[in-house]
């Protein structure tokens, strides 16, 4: 299978800002994803071979679901991402639906797509007939466990009514999860762990796959 690869998608989204964007808006964004890269330490977070605590994830609809229910049958893959509202989010989940989401399937293998937000924005479900649910991580705590959340640099005051991150995830806070993709095995170890400090560099599928030997399945992408 040949696709457009998602660092490509990436970079149409750039160009469109940069045709579209003003000098300050541009600078802002950039040193803000810069910021995340220079404090990011490889070494503070999780990796292959070590187990989480079992947790609990909220789906759209207000439900639970426990680690021990999701992981009975075999590992899963889980799809972490900032918000439903997010413009980098809504051109990477669809890139998963459309690159790992069939083969997971058929392999039986449980993709899900995971950020703090609660209640869930059904929105990138809605607008991209995403085939895989979305969840909400309440509290953090997955994040958190994972190592994945994060406080911006930049926390101004917020007055009362106006939008921010804390309202638009409902958790009145500034913290944030960052992408990752994390495949968890059965006895909750992780099989393999992927974050990204930049939200505009993401694991490619051929990379996600390669961690998936029961699904046989190989990519071929497109620059």
């Amino acid at each position: 299978m040949s696709t457009k690869s998602l660092a490509a998608r990436f970079a149409e989204l750039q160009a469109e800002r940069e045709r579209t964007w003003s000098k300050e808006q541009l600078e802002k964004n950039a040193a803000q994803r810069r910021i995340l890269v220079e404090r990011f330490d490889p070494a503070s977070r999780p990796k292959a071979g070590d187990r989480l605590a079992p947790f609990t994830l909220v789906d759209a609809d207000g439900g639970t679901i426990e680690s021990t229910a999701l992981l009975a049958n075999g590992p899963a893959v889980l799809v972490f991402f900032r918000f439903g509202g997010c413009p980098a989010c809504n051109i990477a989940l669809p890139y998963y639906n459309e690159t790992i989401a069939p083969a997971l399937a058929d392999a039986g293998i449980p993709l899900l797509a995971v950020s703090a937000q609660i209640p869930v924005d059904k929105g990138p479900t809605e607008r991209h007939g995403l085939t895989f649910p979305t969840y909400g991580d309440p509290g953090y705590a997955l994040g958190r466990q994972l190592k994945l959340t994060f406080l911006p640099e930049d926390q101004p005051a917020v007055q009362p009514g106006q939008p921010w991150i804390g309202a638009t995830l409902g958790t009145d806070s500034y913290e944030i999860t960052e992408p990752a993709v994390v495949i968890i095995e059965s006895d909750h170890t992780i099989r393999f762990i992927d974050a990204s400090p930049d939200w505009l560099a993401r694991s490619e599928a051929d990379a996600v796959l390669a961690h998936l030997p029961e699904v046989g399945v190989e990519t071929s992408q497109a620059a």
